[in-house]
């Protein structure tokens, strides 16, 4: 039933919050203006370099169980694709900066709004009865949708970048305006990925870091999904994955510190730090490879 609402969430989302984290990513990080267009070849397999070196690296945290971010894998991915292809000159280094300024603040956003709120629903209910369970319970129903839709209304605009940038390098698209049949098919990819269930990552977050209970989840899901959403409106390309599990932890803290199981949060902050480098190099692998393999490329 949580797979099945969030899965819903995520595929309404993209269609309702716009498409300003798309443009970021999309035409933020790469200089496509200056790619040759007789040279698609090369620009495609950059583009698919990038895609593969993100999802290695995804698969791999995934296998491990470790809430990796997959908006610091396709960012990496797609500078060490190409910094390999091209070099430097390339890469807009102010808007790459300005993503990882980003990344790097979000997850401390998600820290102290959880902090914040848990503090802040405890002060408002500290008389409750034993009832404010039942009625958490109920909230962390709506807590969780705003969620979901605040998470595919940002991770789902980041492949309609990819794929508007390929339309654009193969002289498909004349500008990078996005049409509907991309929105639609990258709502669907996000829905039916949250639909199959990433067991392992569900347990690490939703029970290894801190124990969560329903007036605990939803201040952590309610403090995400400002964070998340606020980003996506205003064209920030967050780790969702960071910003939840921040939220965690500063609803934790927000209970006591001791509580929160630092040891698994130290995993995944360190994850935070590796993913952009490794990913990079996984894809200029991947570049190398697709090279050897199609040596006209």
């Amino acid at each position: 039933m949580a797979l099945g609402m969030a899965a819903l969430g995520e595929f309404v989302g993209p269609f309702l919050f716009g498409t300003a984290v798309a443009e970021t990513i999309g035409k933020g990080i790469i200089d496509i203006s200056t790619f040759d267009t007789k040279m698609t070849a090369l620009s495609i397999s950059l583009v698919a370099a990038a895609l593969i070196g993100a999802i290695v690296w995804n698969l791999i945290t995934w296998f491990w169980g470790l809430p990796s971010s997959s908006s610091h894998a396709l960012v990496g991915g797609m500078v060490g694709a190409v910094l390999v292809a091209y070099g430097p000159d390339k890469i807009l280094w102010k808007g790459f900066l300005y993503i990882i300024a980003v990344l790097m603040v979000s997850p401390l956003l998600g820290l102290i709004f959880g902090t914040l709120f848990f503090k802040g629903t405890i002060r408002v209910f500290q008389n409750a009865t034993p009832k404010a369970t039942y009625f958490f319970n109920r909230m962390q129903i709506i807590s969780s949708i705003a969620l979901s839709l605040s998470h595919g209304a940002n991770d789902a605009q980041k492949p309609m970048a990819i794929i508007m940038m390929s339309l654009v390098i193969l002289g498909i698209s004349p500008t990078f305006h996005m049409p509907f049949w991309v929105i639609t098919s990258c709502a669907i990819a996000i829905a039916f990925g949250t639909a199959s269930g990433g067991w392992r990552i569900i347990k690490t977050v939703g029970s290894r870091i801190y124990r969560l209970r329903s007036i605990h989840a939803f201040c952590a899901q309610t403090a995400s999904a400002a964070v998340i959403l606020g980003a996506s409106l205003l064209g920030g390309p967050v780790s969702t994955t960071h910003v939840v599990s921040s939220s965690i932890m500063g609803v934790g803290a927000g209970q006591r510190i001791s509580a929160v199981r630092w040891g698994v949060a130290k995993n995944i902050i360190v994850a935070w730090f590796i993913t952009i480098p490794a990913s990079a190099l996984m894809a200029g692998l991947s570049f190398f490879l697709i090279r050897m393999i199609h040596p006209s490329f």
